[in-house]
């Protein structure tokens, strides 16, 4: 009788096995599957818009909305930005730039002007939707402000929304801008068939996100996602959550991030199941008080969010037994936060996402399968009809089971490349489509992975990644500053902090507190280092070739500051 052979993979290699097929459709394609399945089923609960849709209603709002994009002059492959906090319409928006072709621009709510401008001309943004303002931001000055600087912008679209008390943050239109009800009016002119002619068009394999992420070199790259790239990702998660058409997902992550727009969103939209918005950007009452009010089934968050709950002062009168399932992601998560997450707050099904934007996000995933042991200590295994592999970041090759390597994915999340960007794109894919993370793990017999440090020097601070170089280039038109270096400094809240040692000329003379000020300027909030944690030296510490040395100053102020016990916090 013949026997069947048995082989034992002895590299860190590891393909993920598909169960069911992938999805081969656009993303307006599936919803509107769904829609024809379950119509009069909840799709979304605003709680702080008091806000409630079906899908068939969804559908609805997303096709007008397309149709005013049409009138608008929207093309086939044209971008479309959206600059806002968390609303019901920013999903409306996302899914009729689907229909019509378009490319959604996701911008950072918490970018200044000059990043702004970056994103829109280097996009080639031909319609913005934008709210009027958000946390002390006035947007609709910054965009007064940059004038004559993006060429290409022809329409600026005001969206309201609310607070989280509910108060309405809308603003008329100012020259140049058109007000959302006279948008949505210009729909009229445009037939419903002429939108489904341009649905059919549509091909999964078009580009229909593009999501800027920081760059080494100082300025952000836009990272191209297909409608495949997107949906295969969000179904993926909600099956490693196994979401159902019951599942109420509480999302206080922001849409313009992969992890509140896909691992979340996009993931409880792909089988038919619930969003609710607690607020338009997390606060973690608004959170506690909409899991209760709303019955949550899951919740997703970067550790900083789950541990700002856990140690909220009224956590303890809040009902969280609705909770079963949900995700961490976007920074290392410690191993107690895990335990506490399944036990406190009831998720006894948490699971642990890794990934990157380039990967649309997901790489690895544990299930709720996975014992809580393994869910607490590792990121994972491969997706479903991905491949990893871990190699030597010297000479490229695959290296043993049990060995550090560079972290490489192929398969269905691959980005199509960085906007407009081929030398980068090379450099971050090769020839054989394998994309190499940067991240380092190692692999275990049975394919999980631990993420043991970074190739380079990015810094994730509360589920944000932050490149020094941005900031580096930043600060080095200051002029008092000689020279900064930046790097990470261990946080047992944020995973990391960001830490600054700068060289300062005799005049003009500068404090810390003033230089945060005037960072705060020129920079997103997240990217600005405490006055905690930044020194005014008269060198750094250098190699005998005169290369700077970032980890001798992150370890003398561990020391000087007793970060030690943070640093040592066990991760996944």
């Amino acid at each position: 009788m013949a026997q069947q052979l048995q082989f034992i993979q002895p590299s860190s290699y590891d393909h993920g096995i598909c169960h069911e097929s992938l999805l081969g459709f656009t993303l307006h394609g599936h919803l509107d599957q769904i829609i024809a399945q379950q119509p009069d089923h909840q799709v979304i609960a605003s709680v702080f818009e008091d806000k409630r849709f079906t899908y068939r209603e969804l559908q609805e709002q997303t096709r007008i909305i397309a149709r005013a994009l049409m009138a608008h002059g929207i093309k086939r492959g044209d971008r479309i930005g959206i600059w806002s906090a968390n609303n019901w319409r920013w999903l409306a928006i996302l899914y009729a730039v689907a229909r019509v072709g378009g490319i959604l621009v996701n911008i950072n709510p918490a970018y200044r002007s000059h990043e702004l401008e970056y994103v829109l001309n280097q996009s080639g943004v031909k319609l913005l939707c934008t709210i009027a303002n958000n946390r002390g931001s006035d947007y609709l000055s910054m965009l007064d402000g940059l004038g004559q600087s993006t060429p290409e912008l022809q329409n600026i679209v005001i969206v309201p929304t609310a607070t989280i008390a509910g108060e309405p943050l809308t603003a008329p239109a100012r020259g140049g801008m058109t007000a959302w009800d006279d948008f949505v009016a210009s729909a009229d002119t445009v037939s419903i068939n002429d939108l489904l002619d341009r649905e059919n068009d549509v091909q999964f394999d078009d580009a229909v996100n593009i999501q800027y992420t920081s760059g080494t070199t100082g300025f952000p790259k836009g990272v191209t996602l297909s409608h495949f790239n997107l949906l295969q990702n969000g179904f993926l998660a909600a099956r490693a959550m196994a979401l159902d058409t019951d599942s109420r997902f509480c999302i206080p992550m922001p849409f313009y991030h992969c992890g509140g727009m896909v691992s979340s969103a996009l993931a409880v939209l792909s089988v038919g199941g619930t969003i609710v918005m607690p607020g338009p950007y997390f606060e973690e009452l608004s959170v506690m008080k909409a899991v209760q009010s709303e019955k949550c089934t899951h919740l997703s968050g970067v550790p900083t969010m789950f541990i700002a709950q856990l140690e909220h002062p009224e956590f303890k009168n809040y009902d969280y037994t609705s909770l079963h399932g949900g995700f961490l992601a976007g920074a290392p998560c410690p191993v107690q936060l895990m335990r506490r997450v399944a036990s406190e707050m009831h998720v006894r099904d948490v699971v642990i996402f890794y990934g990157l934007t380039e990967v649309a996000p997901l790489m690895t995933a544990t299930t709720i399968s996975d014992s809580l042991e393994l869910r607490a200590t590792t990121v994972g295994r491969i997706i479903p009809g991905a491949e990893i592999k871990l190699i030597d970041p010297i000479d490229g090759k695959i290296v043993p089971r049990g060995t550090q390597g560079e972290i490489c994915c192929r398969g269905h999340g691959i980005m199509l490349g960085y906007w407009q960007n081929e030398q980068a794109t090379r450099e971050c894919i090769d020839s054989s489509r394998w994309l190499h993370s940067g991240d380092l793990g190692v692999m275990n017999a049975h394919g999980y992975i631990n993420i043991t440090g970074r190739k380079k020097d990015m810094i994730i601070r509360g589920g944000e990644n932050v490149y020094p170089r941005e900031i580096e280039e930043v600060l080095h038109t200051h002029p008092a500053i000689a020279q900064a270096q930046v790097f990470g400094l261990p946080d047992a809240k944020y995973g990391e902090e960001i830490a600054l040692w700068a060289m300062v000329r005799p005049e003009p003379a500068v404090t810390a507190s003033e230089l945060v000020e005037w960072l705060r300027e020129k920079i997103a909030h997240y990217k600005v280092p405490n006055v905690r944690y930044i020194r005014f030296v008269e060198s750094f510490p250098m190699t005998v070739s005169g290369k700077i040395q970032k980890f001798a100053m992150r370890e003398a102020m561990v020391a000087e500051l007793n970060l030690e016990k943070a640093r040592d916090i066990e991760t996944a």
